[in-house]
């Protein structure tokens, strides 16, 4: 019963979300809408998140009909201080979203209103632990934009639109929803942007289905890890999986992530606050990892799950800093300029703690391809750091079709040998793109739980055979694809072509006799 309300209150938030951007379609791009879309919601979710934290104490302390939201700014001053310690940010309760949407309508200056509240919220956490995870938060929820409207007028007509949909949005109590609401609406408009908008959105986010397959291979046989680290964590979806997968107290301390993209990186904080992870349980920076890593302190981590970037350029050995660093250093080559990928991998095996797995989403061409590549693919076989390749479906991530593969490393394997599973065909069509199904996952999972192989399916391979193939790592190498063409009976199909052939004699031996008659 519990499954069908949930699905029923699934369907309701995504059809109030596709009316919302159904309002406001035509004004704005999609992609940028969402950062509208997701910056209100972020706004009401906080708002209601604060209420309920100081309502819920009074109500416990015997104040039975006590309610912030109608509080005068002036009373309520008198609890920043404990609230910014305890919650991390402070609200007036004039500028609650339930009281700025109230007067929205009937405020000229909605768009200065917004930009004020949204100031006060960012400067409310400085000098504070929680500086850092509010600084900018609300950079990209540009009131002023044309992209709202060409005038004022009609950009605080959008406005009022904005905050009057997402405040009808039935998320319920916070505390008695019986799903993740604001998280689930997040997803959801990940999703439906990231599929329209092709590789421009599509680039951020990882689908939920490849999230949870990277997440469960990284957590066979654990109930909690210790800490969750993704090295280019986007919107941070996969760093979120890991909630979903071992629950809220099964991460003990925290989230950790670095993102070079600003507007990606405030999506991701957003995202963390969304699915109430606490401002001092996620630590996200905003650099490139590569070359500025920002969480050397704290290093290693039990789970690594990341989807990098397929074949971006860096400075490589252009940089002499880099072949010193204690991540590159032990293969004695860098990643080629033009293609990272494997600089990631070397990255996240650097910072992967001795019990812990690494899962991440790799681009084929780094199996296979010759020079540093090979070198750095011989360290890690040679050294014994990796476990499985699965080569994935094509078509799985929006705005690229190729065929992913999952790379997952470990330090302190059981045997010296390598998994390797061909699930390309594991996997539905769903309109344009394929999807893993639950089924799917639970087969790549407990095949590399097991180290089962199966023909066609998945190959143990050991080390002295990795070698003997030039330490290419492509799963067609080593897992054979089922011949699926018909097999054909040659003595049987001789058979049938000496019959035609005496057919056609006679056939021929009759026209003759016709034509002869005719003359």
């Amino acid at each position: 019963m519990a499954d069908i309300q949930k699905e029923q209150q699934r369907d309701e938030l995504h059809r109030a979300i596709w009316a919302i951007a159904d309002e406001l379609r035509g004004a704005v791009d999609g992609w940028d809408f969402k950062n509208y879309v997701l910056g209100t919601m972020f706004y009401r979710y906080i708002s209601e998140n604060l209420c309920n934290y100081i309502n819920s104490g009074e109500i416990e302390a015997g104040n039975a009909d006590f309610d912030y939201a109608k509080m005068t700014d002036q009373e309520a001053e008198e609890a920043r201080d404990d609230l910014v310690q305890e919650k991390g940010f402070f609200i007036l309760p004039s500028e609650l979203f339930c009281n700025v949407q109230k007067r929205a309508s009937g405020d000229e200056n909605l768009n200065e209103t917004l930009e004020t509240v949204f100031r006060h919220i960012e400067e409310s956490a400085k000098g504070s632990q929680s500086e850092g995870s509010f600084a900018g938060l609300f950079d990209d929820f540009d009131v002023n934009s044309n992209k709202l409207g060409a005038t004022v007028a009609k950009r605080n007509e959008k406005l009022v639109k904005l905050l009057n949909g997402i405040a009808a949005m039935d998320l319920g109590e916070v505390k008695d929803h019986q799903i993740d609401a604001f998280g689930d609406a997040y997803e959801y408009l990940m999703t439906m942007y990231a599929s329209n908008a092709g590789k421009s959105g599509g680039e951020f986010f990882t689908p939920a289905d490849v999230s949870e397959l990277l997440t469960r291979l990284g957590t066979v046989g654990k109930t909690e890890v210790n800490k969750v680290y993704d090295p280019a964590c986007g919107s941070g979806s996969l760093l979120l999986k890991a909630v979903k997968v071992l629950g809220h107290e099964g991460v003990r301390n925290g989230f950790y992530g670095q993102e070079i993209n600003i507007t990606t990186y405030n999506l991701c904080r957003i995202n963390m606050f969304l699915h109430d992870i606490g401002f001092d349980k996620f630590d996200i920076a905003c650099e490139d990892t590569l070359t500025a890593p920002q969480h050397w302190d704290d290093e290693p981590f039990e789970l690594i799950v990341s989807n990098p970037p397929y074949s971006i350029k860096w400075p490589g050995d252009e940089n002499p800093l880099l072949i010193n660093d204690p991540r590159f250093a032990p293969a004695g080559v860098l990643a080629p300029k033009s293609k990272a990928d494997l600089a990631f991998i070397m990255h996240s095996l650097s910072w992967l703690a001795p019990s812990g797995t690494a899962a991440i989403v790799c681009f084929p061409g780094i199996l296979y391809r010759g020079g540093a590549e090979k070198k750095i693919r011989q360290y890690l076989i040679d050294n014994n750091f990796i476990d499985c390749i699965i080569q994935l479906p094509s078509n799985l991530f929006f705005g690229t079709s190729i065929a992913t593969c999952i790379m997952v490393l470990k330090k302190n394997k059981a045997d010296n040998k390598t998994l390797f599973i061909d699930a390309t065909k594991e996997c539905i069509k769903v309109t344009n793109n394929n999807k893993l199904t639950p089924e799917n996952i639970d087969r790549i999972v407990d095949t590399f739980a097991n180290r089962t192989q199966e023909p066609h399916f998945s190959h143990l391979a050991a080390y002295e055979e990795i070698a003997g193939q030039e330490y290419n790592l492509s799963v067609s190498t080593y897992v054979e694809a089922e011949d699926t063409r018909e097999k054909i009976d040659i003595q049987q199909l001789n058979a049938e072509i000496a019959q035609i052939v005496a057919r056609e004699e006679v056939l021929r031996a009759e026209i003759d006799k016709i034509i002869a008659e005719i003359e």
